[in-house]
């Protein structure tokens, strides 16, 4: 993973929240703007991994740091990291005018395809179906992949469905996951011209 570099920040398109409870201590620092560089320290490997492919494919500068009590499983950290992350997305984004708003992606690995789906919608709702092949894909299990995108979702106020259309190996169904998404919060997020200004809402607020 490459060393993310550390620009100033800018009140408009990155963002950096910290999030500490007695379970965990969280730090997640973005830019929705950079070229998809990276850095980790989770203690949660897999999770590590997945991100990756998050800021690699939706060209997001990311740069997470958890602390959590990893010895007794890796829940809390996995969940919070999530919730973390969508506090910062929704911070990077601040009031969506210009947006395209919508996104969505397939991608496929080897067996494995997944379709994600994302509406920055100000709506919290987590609509997934994935039925992996594994419960553990190493030390990680794979149940928390829901638990993830869950409190992402509900802390960014985004509406995310989530499929694996088809995939027999849970490495690559996680992995089409994570790659879909990075590529559908990248269209959500990509001003659109003919919107500068506006919301892409008849509500008049997202």
């Amino acid at each position: 993973m490459a060393t993310l570099q550390r620009p100033a920040l800018s009140p408009m398109r990155q963002a950096e929240i910290s999030r500490n409870t007695l379970e965990t201590r969280i730090t997640v620092r973005l830019d929705l703007d950079g070229s998809g560089e990276s850095r980790f320290e989770t203690g949660v490997p897999f999770l590590e991994h997945m991100l990756d492919q998050v800021a690699r494919h939706g060209r997001i500068d990311l740069d997470v740091r958890a602390e959590g009590d990893v010895q007794v499983d890796n829940h809390h950290t996995v969940e919070d990291i999530g919730i973390t992350l969508g506090q910062a997305l929704a911070s990077a984004w601040g009031d969506k005018k210009g947006l395209a708003r919508y996104g969505h992606a397939c991608v496929p690995l080897d067996e494995a395809l997944s379709r994600v789906v994302v509406d920055l919608s100000g709506r919290p709702g987590l609509f997934m179906e994935v039925d992996f092949n594994r419960q553990r894909i190493g030390q990680f299990d794979t149940e928390l992949m829901e638990e993830f995108f869950r409190g992402l979702a509900n802390h960014a106020g985004i509406t995310l469905h989530i499929d694996n259309l088809k995939g027999r190996n849970a490495h690559h169904q996680a992995e089409t996951i994570f790659k879909a998404f990075g590529r559908a919060l990248r269209m959500a997020v990509t001003p659109d011209p003919r919107m500068a200004g506006f919301l892409p809402s008849t509500k008049g607020m997202l």
